[in-house]
């Protein structure tokens, strides 16, 4: 069906002060907010909100790309996401009858395999410390730490997540806050489950609180969380400090020791399987290890049974 155009002429800035509106009615998560103003704020750069929709054309995104490259450092991955979120928004426009549908160009990407700790790395931080010579943060640190290589939760997950979510008689954690906004429930693991009941016993608290507090009892928030954790990794000599390398390191340890990606999706709670094929993609060197000790020809070989004609 053909949109017939708005005779409106409207502003780039009324176009994205309806746009966001349209993403909180949405209940579009915080972050996503985020990412869409400081997209908006840098094309404002290029081309004013003070210039109407229509006048956007493909022309100007090609032009708005040479202006990316020239003028900030960025890779060809950042702006290809910077495009998806601008194609996003132009095409509410065109839906709405703002202006013209735009054919946004493809940027080629090579994907670079994702980082993980190693395991000399999480061997340093997953050292348990002396509950008699820390605080309780330090402490609280060391079994968050234990939680995300357990669960390669989001770090938004981690946060929200609170005592009544931890089922310790069916071995089951609940997740309400999830990127997807589905709730889902995850195993928890036997070590996991010793090491929380530990934890417990110190943190106390209510059902109804957070898992994961700060050194006052309130909820942690995503900042406080991620200096925090960089702390804690730097007091241990560990220079990576990504929260969500914890995921990609739960994602590799599982695909290398032979889970299967369909239970790997569900816990990663990924809607489709094609993120977990590029952990799949992006392994594969590492899969090639003691390939021959666990290959079923070279087992028969050492066993030094022969391959009648």
């Amino acid at each position: 069906m053909k949109i017939e155009m708005n005779t409106q002429n409207k502003t780039l800035k009324e176009g994205y002060d309806e746009y966001l509106k349209y993403c909180t009615v949405r209940d579009c998560a915080e972050s996503t907010l985020i990412n869409y103003r400081t997209t908006i704020k840098q094309f404002n750069k290029f081309y004013p909100e003070s210039n109407l929709i229509n006048t956007v054309n493909k022309n100007k995104i090609e032009n708005y790309i040479c202006y990316l490259r020239e003028n900030t450092s960025m890779s060809n991955v950042s702006i290809s996401i910077w495009l998806q979120r601008l194609k996003a928004l132009f095409n509410y426009f065109h839906n709405n009858g703002y202006m013209d549908k735009i054919a946004f160009p493809v940027i080629r990407c090579e994907k670079k395999v994702k980082e993980v700790y190693t395991d000399d790395e999480l061997k340093i931080l997953l050292e348990k410390p002396k509950l008699s010579l820390c605080n309780f943060t330090e402490y609280r640190n060391w079994v968050m730490i234990n939680y995300l290589l357990s669960t390669g939760n989001r770090r938004n997950t981690l946060i929200n997540i609170k005592i009544s979510d931890i089922d310790f008689d069916e071995a089951v954690i609940k997740l309400s806050t999830t990127k997807n906004k589905k709730q889902q429930f995850i195993p928890l693991s036997a070590t996991l489950s010793k090491i929380l009941k530990d934890y417990l016993k110190h943190r106390g608290g209510k059902p109804d609180d957070y898992l994961f507090c700060d050194a006052c009892g309130g909820k942690l928030n995503t900042d406080n969380l991620r200096i925090s954790l960089t702390r804690y990794h730097k007091r241990r000599g560990v220079e990576k400090t990504s929260i969500h390398l914890y995921r990609h390191t739960f994602a590799k340890k599982w695909i290398l020791a032979g889970g299967d990606i369909f239970r790997l999706q569900k816990i990663l709670g990924h809607s489709s399987l094609d993120v977990v094929k590029e952990y799949v993609e992006m392994f594969t060197n590492d899969l090639q290890k003691d390939f021959d000790k666990f290959n079923a020809l070279e087992q028969i070989q050492r066993k030094g049974e022969k391959i009648k004609l």
